[in-house]
């Protein structure tokens, strides 16, 4: 199957960004040595393709939302059919089925950006002075010129951490400086894809579950690890690109953790989890704001609070201190001498000396 409908998108879109910063003044000639209408161009290729990928992202929350709610089911099923797999899987589908849950919609999104990616690689891979097929995918021979020489911070786009002396002869660049920012832009693409990874962690908690833990430990530090490696394979202008959608990424999963918040995973212990347990020996917390629910008090039964009750509503008479007396046994007996408080009062009753 031909991709060529794919690079020529690819080229279609960021050829339309570029001309639209060039339309409008934007410094294209080498100010800090850097070439802003072709980077911006990368910039604005991600926003395009994730704004387009929006309303499919959506709905992969949606389902994510749902498919976590219907674990406790599929445990059932699984504890249930244990040992039967083709049975456990036709009352999976069902169950699916019945709730409109889509297991595959969780990974749309990132199936959908792969080709993207690949297209990028592919057309700035192309970018080379030595190229005879300049005007490939809709490309001009002064636009291929131009986006070949291209660079960041006098480091040519098409250019990569592991390029050959050739490669960078063909290029006019200098290794030093190629390797110096490839290598920090590698660095920057494997923080932010470790802190995408992190941010859902942080937000579910660590699964308790030994192969979900691992899984969780693989996305967090496998996957940025791999890309020292495969990052060097990567021309600057795709490394611009997969950072640029890291921070996408970061930003709108903030978003979406806000407005759809994930469920505790099965298992899981946050870290405010953990220290709640541990907090107090299992005794409730000490309020300290007024009319809250009253302090608990060591050995002995929870007194209720003098505003707001035990449950916090109306108002509760104040605790005696001291035992209750009766009155009549308060009263002076016929013929006693009143008290005189300074000198303090004697028992009722008992005659003075």
């Amino acid at each position: 199957m031909s991709l060529d409908w794919i690079y020529s998108a690819i080229s279609w879109i960021l050829l339309q960004w570029h001309g639209l910063w060039d339309a409008i003044g934007v410094p294209d000639g080498r100010f800090l040595g850097t070439n802003w209408a072709w980077v911006l161009a990368i910039v604005c290729l991600v926003v395009t393709v994730r704004v387009i990928l929006f309303p499919v992202f959506v709905k992969q929350i949606k389902s994510q939302r749902a498919m976590q709610a219907l674990q406790p089911k599929v445990k059932e099923l699984q504890e249930k059919h244990k040992g039967d797999r083709e049975t456990l899987q036709k009352e999976m589908m069902e169950l699916y089925r019945t709730e409109k849950a889509n297991p595959l919609m969780g990974c749309l999104p990132m199936f959908l950006q792969i080709p993207v990616f690949l297209g990028l690689f592919h057309v700035l891979r192309r970018l080379s002075p030595d190229n005879g097929g300049k005007t490939l995918y809709g490309w001009t021979v002064q636009q291929f010129e131009d986006a070949t020489h291209a660079s960041l911070f006098t480091a040519p786009l098409p250019a990569k951490f592991g390029s050959t002396a050739e490669e960078l002869a063909a290029l006019g660049a200098n290794g030093t400086t190629v390797k110096i920012i490839a290598g920090v832009l590698v660095l920057i693409m494997m923080t932010t894809t470790y802190l995408t990874s992190r941010q859902m962690i942080l937000k579910t908690g660590w699964a308790e579950d030994p192969q979900q833990k691992m899984i969780q430990r693989l996305m967090l530090y496998g996957i940025p690890l791999s890309l020292l490696v495969s990052g060097s394979l990567f021309p600057i202008g795709v490394v611009i690109y997969w950072v640029t959608n890291n921070l996408f990424t970061l930003g709108q999963q903030q978003w979406v953790l806000r407005k759809y918040p994930p469920p505790q995973m099965a298992g899981a212990k946050t870290a405010a989890a953990r220290g709640a347990s541990s907090n107090g020996k299992g005794a409730p917390a000490k309020p300290s704001a007024k009319g809250a629910p009253a302090k608990p008090v060591k050995g002995g039964p929870v007194q209720p609070s003098r505003t707001g009750g035990l449950f916090g509503r109306g108002k509760s008479a104040p605790e005696p201190q001291g035992p209750v007396l009766d009155a009549k046994a308060r009263a002076p007996k016929p013929g006693a001498k009143p008290v005189n408080p300074k000198k303090g009062a004697r028992p009722a009753g008992k005659p003075k000396g």
